[in-house]
């Protein structure tokens, strides 16, 4: 069973833009937030992936915005693995007005780099075990 990162959010002043409603940097920083809870939540701090000799790197963000986010509101962020691949994963995200409709979702493509050679590393068996409940798909490209 596909397991999944939920967390709720407060919106702030400071996150509103110029047309009163969320910044689109914001959802960058959310998705950033959920990419750590995952990783901790897998078992992977930091610290630990450091140490592994890899670090994860974003290499493509797309979002789809469907509504608007104001201040006094409260998003609920979904995500979950979509593919798991050797050399990178597809982070899902889905933002939700707190007991609402869906107001956005995105992707982020994240690759595994080598931190001593800053090439594509392949993930270890370890590393796959970790991340195996968050994924929808796994192949082997």
């Amino acid at each position: 069973m596909l397991e999944k990162i939920i967390f709720q959010e407060s919106i702030h002043t400071f996150q509103i833009d110029f047309n009163h409603h969320v910044s689109n940097i914001v959802y960058i920083q959310w998705m950033e937030i959920g990419r750590l809870k995952l990783l901790h939540k897998a078992g992977l701090s930091i610290e630990q992936i450091d140490k592994a000799g890899f670090f994860i790197v974003l290499a493509e963000t797309h979002i789809k915005y469907k509504r608007e986010l104001f201040l006094g509101e409260t998003v609920e962020v979904e995500l979950w693995l979509s593919e798991l691949n050797g050399v990178y994963s597809w982070f899902e995200f889905l933002f939700r007005k707190v007991g609402g409709d869906i107001v956005a979702s995105a992707q982020q493509k994240c690759v595994f780099v080598d931190t001593k050679t800053k090439r594509p590393k392949r993930l270890m068996e370890k590393g796959w075990t970790l991340f195996l409940p968050f994924v929808k798909n796994i192949t082997n490209d």
